[in-house]
């Protein structure tokens, strides 16, 4: 029977601060992943239609912040045994500043390239991990993600924008200098564990080459003090602790049985995010 963690031991927190990653940890049991894998189904057989028309690097209008709308992604993004394990790398405090799916399904061409979330993210101090929660397998066939260890160590590297159509990243963001791939490990991932990465740590994820998909959504943690670069102020959700600094719109999670789409709230929390992110290119 495999266990759940609650909160991390001293070998896994040293093992984070050496590595710029944990895997894996499992927080869902086997219940609650499969209850989350069918609300994810249903919610994309809702959003097809519209990701049909959409490339990969612009499904960030529809697989981003849906816990700010969707009541059962906030219970999964705030489930408590994430919350512990996020707790002891950050501390005490936490905000939820952003989610995004990660959904590979065979045939699929979408990717992530080499890239590091502090070179574009703006958030300062780096108080920031993102937790990858699966619903899935993921693994190196199917376009698990891969780091580079300890790469947070060292000074950001040069990155540009590609707006590479099948890249998933906002910009279609990647790093401009060659990346040793021997030194690569492989985030594999079984249904209902988790991995924690640093925001400086050098990470991507290849096309999905196997016959089943790869669904996973990342949960990016903050710490109240932490602010961010950009004319816009983020919509966030307090869920563990106190926020002293103000640096966040706090907005409340979605009720119970909020599980359709509230137009507004997450559109405005889309809008705010990328008016930040892509300054040059977001017009309201």
């Amino acid at each position: 029977m495999q266990t759940t963690v609650s909160g991390l031991n001293e070998r896994q927190k040293a093992c984070y601060e050496e590595n710029g990653y944990l895997f894996p940890l499992r927080v869902l049991d086997a219940v609650e992943t499969e209850r989350y894998r069918r609300c994810f189904i249903e919610h994309r057989s809702q959003i097809s239609e519209r990701l049909r028309t959409l490339p990969p690097r612009q499904q960030y209008h529809v697989y981003s912040e849906t816990h700010t709308f969707l009541r059962w992604v906030y219970e999964l993004v705030s489930h408590p045994r994430v919350l512990d394990a996020v707790e002891d790398v950050l501390g005490p405090d936490l905000l939820i500043w952003n989610t995004r799916w990660f959904a590979k399904l065979p045939g699929e061409k979408m990717y992530v390239a080499w890239h590091q979330d502090a070179a574009y993210w703006g958030l300062h101090p780096p108080k920031v991990t993102t937790a990858w929660i699966a619903l899935s397998e993921s693994t190196a066939e199917n376009g698990a993600m891969r780091m580079i260890p300890s790469s947070q160590k060292k000074p950001l590297l040069p990155q540009r924008d590609t707006y590479a159509p099948d890249n998933a990243l906002s910009r279609g963001q990647e790093i401009a200098v060659e990346v040793n791939e021997d030194e690569a490990v492989d985030v594999t991932l079984r249904p209902g564990e988790m991995s924690l990465h640093h925001i400086g740590i050098v990470h991507g994820s290849g096309v999905n080459r196997s016959g089943k998909p790869r669904i996973g959504i990342a949960v990016r943690f903050v710490t109240p003090e932490v602010k961010q670069d950009g004319p816009e102020k983020q919509v966030a959700i307090l869920v563990r602790g106190r926020d002293n600094y103000g640096h966040f719109d706090l907005v409340q999670p979605p009720g119970p049985g909020e599980d359709s789409p509230n137009g507004a709230r997450h559109s405005e929390a889309v809008r705010r995010m990328l008016k930040n992110l892509m300054p040059e290119d977001y017009t309201d």
